[in-house]
């Protein structure tokens, strides 16, 4: 019998699944709203309501599991939540205790950037250039980071690996709310870009001010279109940020000699000015890549570039899970 999975994306605001075959990609797709203020416990059966509906759906295929991609952190394989930003009154819930009880199929729990890390690995970047391990940040409103190594996740010892939002990239910079200061969530998420605007046009930028007193909450997207038209202040804030993700990236070419690097989230749809001050750090940070880069004399060269996959990496990623980690593999 043909075989499909079911992926899981549980975001703070949309709770979305989907079901894949290999052949097919992704079908069957659901969305409703995730009912943070009816606490986990509720937003736990809707999930587990969303997968039953999507297995009776497809009676004539056979369910090989399901993974549900979450925000962390994230205690794995216990699959239990510490203090998730993005879930708030979620510190302590073990959504596989749920899980257990109300599905008769194997079930996965992983953080939602190592699923979408998985899938631009087999199904986007990687797949296109023949390499399986990779570095991934997703840039929203946080920073999300995945590492693929030998086409599988690098969880760390408590699930916990891949948090390079949270390098200091600038020593003494802006708190964190991990507690840390300058962190690379810090400059280059779509808060810190509504930051650095108002900061700028209080400062006397006039394109700016101009914007802002036309949409008060400016999106990245307008901030983008404003500096895509040539204005000077909103460059140098596209300037800074590239900056910002060089050296994180830097760090982590130093320290992982990775092949492939790739940023995606709605940020990443700014690569053009963001990129040219991304490689000058690199170039002038990272030793590793200096001697790697395309170009080298090195087989393996060491790639950094924008995402292939789209928003859906998350749902794609979580999909695909069961097919990489189950035991019919």
């Amino acid at each position: 019998m043909k075989q499909f999975s079911i992926g899981v994306d549980l975001g703070g605001t949309n709770l979305r699944s989907a079901v894949y075959t290999p052949g097919g990609g992704l079908q069957d797709r659901r969305s409703i709203h995730t009912r943070l203020e009816d606490g986990p416990q509720a937003v736990a059966e809707d999930i587990c309501r969303m997968i039953v509906e999507a297995k009776l759906a497809q009676s004539d295929l056979a369910c090989i599991g399901v993974c549900v991609g979450a925000p962390g952190p994230l205690e794995l394989p216990i699959g239990r939540f510490h203090t998730p930003p993005n879930l708030p009154g979620w510190d302590g819930f073990n959504l596989s205790d749920v899980l257990q009880r109300n599905l008769d199929i194997p079930f996965y729990i992983d953080n939602d950037a190592n699923v979408a890390a998985l899938a631009e690995c087999h199904l986007g970047s990687g797949k296109q250039l023949g390499i399986d391990s990779l570095n991934m940040l997703t840039l929203g409103t946080g920073v999300g980071h995945g590492i693929i190594l030998d086409g599988r996740i690098l969880h760390g010892a408590n699930g916990l690996a891949g948090e390079a939002g949270h390098v200091a990239v600038w020593p003494d910079g802006e708190p964190c709310n991990c507690g840390n200061r300058g962190c690379l969530e810090m400059y280059a998420t779509a808060k810190t870009f509504y930051r650095e605007a108002t900061r700028r046009a209080a400062a006397g930028a006039p394109g700016i001010r101009a914007m802002l007193k036309r949409s008060p909450e400016a999106s990245p997207s307008e901030l983008y279109a404003l500096a895509s038209a040539g204005d000077a202040d909103a460059r140098a804030i596209f300037a800074d940020a590239g900056r910002a993700i060089g050296i994180c990236i830097a760090s982590l070419i130093n320290t992982m000699n990775p092949a492939l690097v790739v940023v995606a989230g709605g940020i990443s749809d700014a690569w053009p000015l963001l990129s040219p001050t991304l490689f000058e750090e690199l170039e002038s940070r990272s030793y590793i890549y200096r001697l790697t880069k395309p170009g080298s004399r090195f087989k393996q060269n060491t790639i950094v570039q924008r995402a292939e996959l789209g928003p859906d990496a998350g749902l794609i990623g979580a999909a695909l899970y069961p097919f990489v980690y189950g035991e019919h593999q």
